[in-house]
């Protein structure tokens, strides 16, 4: 009886819900039409590097591309609101291999869309199975996949940086090879780069030969890896290889001395897993041990509780 009344009450509220987001999409539609009319290409040149970004978000991403308006609103917003952690996303969204054109405050607001279009659904599931309580859960549910979807970049980032920091080594020891055997630093770095094509350690090194054959310097090309990647160990070998370069040390030795640096890395690393492994395994061993005793006892247990209840 409750729960009829319940949704009585909440019908009345579906027809103003869904009026208003139709109203939304509306709105939306219009000012994407009047953004498209008014934009004129012909005034100014810098507008250009804007208009291939925007195009090539439409193109990668499909909340970009029919909420434009919506997400560069929300990229205001929260380039004021979350000035302090606009760094981050940043430095993650390099790290994570996302793409350039993607500037921090734009790809939150993508979120935070994504967010609220599944707060709805929440809703309903939530009223569907809590009742009136479970809509107070719903609506907690859509910051909560906000959050969830920001650290899904972080862990995406935390790994593809794991993958490079291992596979790093292995491409110094090819440069040094190369190197020694008589070439360039750019036909060595075009080499290594062609072997780990399909790795994000030779796409990082792709960019840098890219910024390089375009005119930027070596060490200019290097400094900008490492800001993009900002990670302590990748910071501290490409800063030993501006070094080098600007006074004049032989790269090929550097390269081998860095390589070797990392992987004296790896290992240490490897050993504290190692180490903290025992200790995250004692608990799971206690559970494991008590149930085994549960197990083998609690026949036994069951048995003589059953014989002195009969008696």
């Amino acid at each position: 009886m409750l729960f009829a009344q319940a949704t009585s009450d909440m019908f009345p509220i579906l027809p103003v819900i869904a009026s208003a987001m139709l109203a939304v999409g509306l709105f939306v539609l219009c000012r994407t039409v009047m953004t498209a009319i008014a934009s004129d290409p012909d005034g100014d040149d810098s507008w250009r590097h804007d208009q291939l970004r925007i195009a090539e978000l439409r193109r990668r991403s499909l909340v970009y591309r029919f909420l434009q308006p919506l997400v560069v609103a929300l990229g205001r917003i929260n380039r004021r609101a979350f000035r302090d952690s606009l760094p981050g996303i940043k430095r993650d969204l390099h790290a994570a291999g996302l793409p350039r054109f993607w500037t921090p405050q734009e790809y939150l607001g993508t979120i935070q869309i994504l967010a609220a279009l599944l707060t709805p659904a929440y809703i309903y599931i939530g009223f569907d199975m809590a009742g009136p309580a479970g809509v107070l859960g719903g609506i907690a549910a859509g910051p909560a996949t906000a959050w969830l979807l920001r650290r899904r970049l972080a862990k995406k980032a935390a790994l593809r940086l794991f993958r490079i920091k291992q596979r790093l080594p292995f491409l110094l020891d090819l440069l040094t090879l190369l190197m020694e055997a008589g070439a360039t630093f750019l036909q060595s770095l075009e080499e290594s780069v062609a072997e780990f094509r399909d790795h994000p350690v030779g796409i990082e090194f792709g960019r840098v030969l890219s910024e390089i054959n375009m005119g930027k310097s070596r060490v200019g090309a290097l400094e900008a890896m490492r800001d993009r990647l900002d990670d302590p160990e990748v910071t501290s070998i490409v800063g030993s290889i501006i070094q080098g370069e600007t006074l004049g040390t032989p790269l090929a030795r550097l390269f081998r001395t860095q390589a070797d640096v990392l992987r004296i890395k790896r290992t240490q690393r490897a050993e504290t897993i190692a180490g903290e492994a025992g200790v995250k395994m004692l608990l799971p061993s206690v559970l494991v041990m008590a149930a085994t005793v549960l197990i083998i006892l609690g026949p036994f247990v069951l048995s003589f509780l059953y014989v002195d209840l009969m008696e």
